[in-house]
């Protein structure tokens, strides 16, 4: 059967092989020769195991356009990395930034409108990929060809969004960490202004926006939190009747769990939810959950549709 392993590259990029040697199996950190599209690649192990076979079966990098039925049976990893293997994957690596220069001079004198962001050789260099934003698209046929002639190899130009630059060039957060897209967080899913709108944080661009200029990933990771705790208090800006009368929702604190109320002849006050609850229901009325509000408005929806 051998053992499934997760093989991870320069960047985001990984595959999935199997390690037929089942007597001496790989473990996580190994570096490995692998078979890739056009020769041989040198990788990193990050999965093992069950793991790695449950990541492979959830990922969808195998299936490009339509839906594939029989995944094609995974490619065997070829062997350990030797000291030469590692030593070389290490000069080509440091070589990496000198042809990336070399490549937006030539960029330059194409006048083409394109930043190039990264580029990585495969470990035979039997390829050159280079990765490049753009606003639109670029013709860069006469570019590649230019390319080809001085590196003598295959050129693939890929071209990606800020936040994928982000994740492969990585950087450090205003949380000062390192950037969750370029260490553990490997899906980007989109982020938008509605989010922070939830959490009540600033909308100002600046102060909500990663280093890619795009808005912060972490802003999904409480989002569910705040939904759900929102809903145990009232709407904001919403009368409702308690023991003093008529008071308007200001706001509301979920930490604390206070409600923060203003009453056009006594003023303002802030009272803790549970005591809130409380005085609702002294005076008999119905604590406006959104659960209510969603009853009310499906009794009356029926209502209107009876007397039609």
């Amino acid at each position: 059967m051998g053992q499934t392993v997760e093989v991870r590259f320069k960047g985001t990029r990984k595959a999935y092989y199997v390690w037929p040697d089942e007597n001496d199996p790989l473990r996580v950190k190994e570096c490995v020769v692998v078979e890739v599209e056009r020769g041989r690649d040198l990788g990193r192990v990050t999965a093992v195991g069950d793991v790695a076979s449950k990541k492979c079966g959830g990922c969808t990098s195998c299936a490009v356009g339509e839906t594939v039925e029989e995944p094609a049976p995974l490619k065997a990893v070829l062997r350990r990395a030797n000291e030469e293997d590692l030593k070389l994957h290490q000069e080509i690596r440091l070589s990496e930034e000198d042809v990336r220069q070399k490549v937006i001079q030539r960029v330059r004198a194409h006048e083409l409108l394109m930043k190039v962001s990264d580029t990585e050789w495969q470990w035979d260099r039997n390829k050159l990929t280079i990765y490049f934003t753009a606003d639109k698209r670029v013709d860069f046929r006469a570019l590649v060809r230019d390319l080809a002639s001085l590196f003598r190899t295959r050129i693939e130009l890929r071209q990606i969004g800020v936040r994928d630059e982000a994740a492969r060039l990585s950087g450090v957060g205003r949380c000062g960490r390192e950037y969750c897209c370029s260490t553990w967080l490997k899906e980007l899913s989109p982020v938008n202004l509605g989010l922070a709108k939830d959490q009540h944080l600033s909308l100002n661009p600046s102060q909500i926006s990663g280093g890619c200029g795009r808005l912060l990933c972490c802003l999904k990771y409480e989002h569910d939190f705040y939904v759900t705790a929102r809903k145990r208090f009232p709407k904001e800006g919403k009368t409702l009747q308690t023991s003093v009368g008529p008071e308007r929702v200001i706001a509301v604190d979920i930490f604390r769990e206070r409600v923060f109320l203003r009453h056009e002849e006594h003023g303002s006050r802030i009272i803790p939810l549970a005591q809130l609850r409380s005085e609702i229901d002294l005076v008999g009325e119905t604590f406006p959950t959104p659960e209510v509000r969603g009853r009310r408005g499906r009794s009356g929806s029926s209502e209107s549709g009876t007397r039609s």
